[in-house]
Parts: C-alpha cells; structure tokens; sequence
C-alpha cells in the first residue's frame, strides 16, 4: 500500500485497539505510548477521541475497549454466519418471486445489507453488500425501526434528520411512528417507492432464539412489476423465507 495514503494518528488509532486488544485488561495512557513511541500528550488525545466514539471507555483512570467495539464484532460474526445460512434461501426467494432477494443486519440505527441474490431481469435496483441504508426508506429500516426501535424514534430523528428521497418518503415523527406501527401489525415493511422511484422493496424480520429481530429479508423489485396489488402474495414469500432462517438459527 503506498504510504503517502496513511494517516499517522489514524493508524496509531487503530494500533491502540489492537493494543488493547491483546489483554482484556485497563491500560495507562503511558503503557499505550511506549509500544508505539508516541508522546503521552498524543495517546491521551486519540484514546479521548476513540472514548468519544464508545470505542474506548474510561474507569478509574484506566482505558478499556468499548461498548461499541462489542457491536461491531457481533455485527461482524452474525454477517458471516447468516450470510452463509441465508445464501440458499435467498436463491429459492430469488426464483420464486423472479426477483432480487437480500439479507440486512441492523447496524448503528441503520440497516446493512450483508447479502443480495440478484434477480435474472436486466433492470435491477438492489443495494449491494456493504451498503448502509436509513431505517426511514428502506424496506429492511422499517422493519429495525418498528421491531427494535419503536420506542427511539424520536430519539433517532433528533439524529439522523430524515431524507426527502422522493416525493413519497416519510419525514415526520408522527408518520414514521405510524409506519412502524404498520410494520409491527402486518409482520412487514414496504419501501413504497420512497429510496428511489421506480422501485419497490418489502421485508421481514428474522428473529433469533430468544425471540430478537437479528436481521431483516427482503425482495427489490421494479414497480411496474411489483405493483401494489401483489404486495400480500410478495409479503407471503419474504415471510415464509424470513421463518425459513429464523426457524434454521434456531428460533421456535
């Protein structure tokens, strides 16, 4: 890699993570400086910024890793497994509907798509892995927004103010709680051409063996084939391939 891309500080960042890493245990600032022969004065300004991130926490005048790093690692682990478990499902999604299938994990108040199986038409709108989306639009925010986030709503709109995608994307308060509430009563969500026009997408949630929404499946399709009208027969599929991993990561 050429060096002229790397940022110092950034790098020292991270080397004090893996650092940490080594040991669960409280460090000095000082037994973060020396391994990497940096001054004291810049340890303690990148362990503030990461503590300012929830990836470093502070007790007793000792350094810890951070709540969010524990976040980011079951995100990591729980992409992996379900990944490979959904990758079947999505493909019999995928041809029964004759549409793009995909698979999201609930990540930092947004939805991540881990996995997507394309459908075989020429004109596709689906994400692909590694996208984030807000939880405002997209079929598989809904369904986080309603099932894990019902009670934040408020909360995360003073956040993430919503995007004015199309004409049809919800931005108030009293709309989206409304959404969720849909979402909460039908068992799906519906991106009703609100990311991009011309596109519709509906969702389901999978839920783990404690009863959890862990992840969210759903279909992509162009609006001038899944119209309106087919929603109930789509929402049939997505839920019965959403029950079919969340019955195989052992839900009952």
């Amino acid at each position: 890699m050429d060096e002229k891309y790397i940022i110092p500080n950034l790098r020292n960042a991270c080397r004090v993570l893996k650092l940490m890493g080594q040991n669960n245990r409280g460090y000095k600032i000082t037994e973060l400086a020396k391994p990497l022969g940096i001054p004291s004065t810049s340890a303690l300004r990148i362990a503030s910024t990461l503590m300012a991130e929830g990836l470093l926490r502070k007790e007793s005048g000792l350094f810890y890793l951070g709540p969010v790093l524990i976040h980011l690692g079951s995100c990591t682990l729980a992409a992996t497994e379900l990944r490979d478990l959904a990758q079947p499902i999505l493909q019999r999604l995928s041809k029964t509907t004759d549409e793009t299938a995909h698979l999201a994990l609930p990540c930092d108040d947004r939805s991540l798509i881990v996995a997507v199986c394309d459908s075989p038409h020429p004109l596709r709108a689906a994400s692909s892995p590694g996208t984030l989306t807000d939880l405002y639009t997209a079929s598989t925010g809904k369904v986080f927004l309603g099932y894990l986030h019902r009670a934040r709503i408020g909360e995360i709109l003073a956040r993430h103010a919503p995007p004015q995608r199309t004409a049809n994307s919800l931005t108030t308060l009293e709309a989206l709680e409304q959404e969720a509430d849909r979402v909460l009563a039908t068992g799906f969500g519906v991106d009703d051409e609100e990311f991009t026009l011309g596109v519709r997408c509906l969702a389901a949630p999978v839920t783990g063996p404690d009863g959890r929404v862990v992840a969210a499946m759903g279909i992509t399709a162009a609006a001038v084939r899944f119209t309106s009208d087919r929603i109930p027969e789509i929402a049939r599929h997505v839920k019965d391939a959403a029950g079919s991993l969340s019955r195989l990561i052992g839900h009952h």
